[in-house]
């Protein structure tokens, strides 16, 4: 998406929100520390709520690999934001490389913990206390999303005295327009969808605009083997990684065939399709376009055939209903990529792709590139080079490459 913008003429950052503060962090810590009590010969109980995958052990083993046995000799506390702090960084670590080979890279990765080291948690509580929006109610601190289209107030300081993830989202998404930005596009996960209302409300409290906050709901993907759904479950640490899919597919195919479905439509990734060289693999049907135009432009060339430029005689060449259906296919592309970047709708330009191979299958095999005419066969090659550089700029703008030979 932020490719696609970029290309509209956006000025664009990409950012990464960790989340490394909070529960999630205490299991991930208390479940490593467990694994490296168990390592030392230590006689633990492993509760069901902690991480059970394998990945865990993994870590443990990298602490005790370098702090020995130190950390047996800390509190039970000291001890486990220790873990925490290590698995933390190294799953970190572990994923900018993934993303990186899967072609994803981040202008800022943002730390949710630094928001509570500089303070602006609990500068932006004290802040809306003060205008009366947050209030106090049984024990508790609640925003007033209600007055700004919320179904319900919510909580953002708990009886304990706790704060919520609510409180630091509102920190994090003021932080981002005290940073200049006008308008902040995020990426979740649809199990999120109940959560838009109270972010957009907290926006709106502190004057900006609902629309300069968007989100972008993405469904689950159910990986297929064999016609048969791959079972997976994070908490008992049975899954597919990304990598995985990688090493199986190639990050083309598993970046095309993802942007073949809107972002609110579940997909069925069949892993036995994204391998097989032929027209049913959709990215291998775009790509051969590219290839198999290649290859014309190298046999014209062995024949001698080299000044392909649109001239005068195009229009009287290039009147055939194959010919029309082609140019009326390339014509389309820059308002196809305009109302994916309005939208923020990427599948918008992988289906144009897919129609316009579609198309280029259908010219060929009606019509002859290559004639014993040679105006022909010149307007002809510019008409492919033309379909080529489509095909090029599109894939590019997904992150795909666009092969000469296949």
């Amino acid at each position: 998406m932020a490719n696609i913008l970029s290309y509209c003429g956006y000025d664009v950052q990409k950012e990464y929100y960790i989340n490394d503060s909070g529960r999630q962090i205490e299991t991930l810590g208390r479940s490593v520390f467990l694994r490296y009590q168990a390592l030392l010969g230590e006689t633990t109980f492993f509760p069901d709520d902690c991480y059970q995958g394998e990945y865990i052990r993994d870590i443990a083993r990298k602490i005790q690999e370098e702090k020995g046995a130190s950390l047996l000799d800390e509190s039970d506390e000291h001890a486990i934001a220790s873990c925490a702090r290590y698995a933390a960084a190294m799953i970190l670590e572990d994923m900018k490389q993934d993303l990186i080979q899967f072609g994803v890279t981040f202008d800022n990765w943002f730390s949710e913990q630094s928001l509570y080291d500089s303070g602006r948690v609990d500068a932006v509580i004290e802040r809306f206390r003060r205008q009366g929006i947050i209030y106090e109610k049984d024990g508790a601190w609640w925003f007033n999303t209600t007055a700004h289209g919320d179904e319900k107030d919510r909580v953002v300081v708990r009886q304990n005295g706790q704060t919520t993830y609510f409180a630091s989202d509102i920190a994090y998404h003021y932080n981002k327009f005290d940073r200049g930005f006008e308008t902040v596009i995020d990426v979740w996960g649809a199990d999120h969808h109940g959560y838009i209302p109270r972010i957009s409300a907290a926006i709106e409290a502190d004057g900006h605009r609902r629309d300069q906050f968007q989100v972008i709901l993405v469904q689950l993907v159910n990986l297929l083997r064999g016609g048969v759904q791959v079972a997976m479950s994070t908490r008992a640490g049975e899954f597919v990684t990304l990598k995985d899919v990688m090493a199986e597919v190639g990050t083309d195919a598993a970046r095309f065939i993802f942007l073949t479905r809107h972002y609110d439509s579940p997909l069925d990734f069949d892993l036995d399709l994204a391998r097989k060289k032929s027209n049913e693999n959709p990215v291998y049907y775009v790509q051969y376009v590219h290839a198999r135009i290649c290859s014309m432009i190298r046999k014209a060339a062995e024949m001698g055939i080299h000044d392909l430029s649109w001239n005068d005689h195009a229009l009287s060449i290039l009147n055939t209903p194959e010919d029309i259906q082609i140019i009326r296919h390339i014509a389309r592309y820059p308002e196809i990529v305009q109302l994916s970047a309005i939208n923020l709708e990427p599948h918008r330009i992988t289906y144009f792709l897919m129609e316009l191979a579609a198309a280029f299958h259908a010219y060929y095999n009606r019509q002859r590139v290559i004639t014993d005419d040679l105006p022909e066969t010149q307007m002809r090659l510019v008409l492919m080079l033309a379909v080529r550089q489509i095909i090029r700029n599109g894939l590019t703008l997904l992150g795909v490459s666009a092969p000469e030979s296949m």
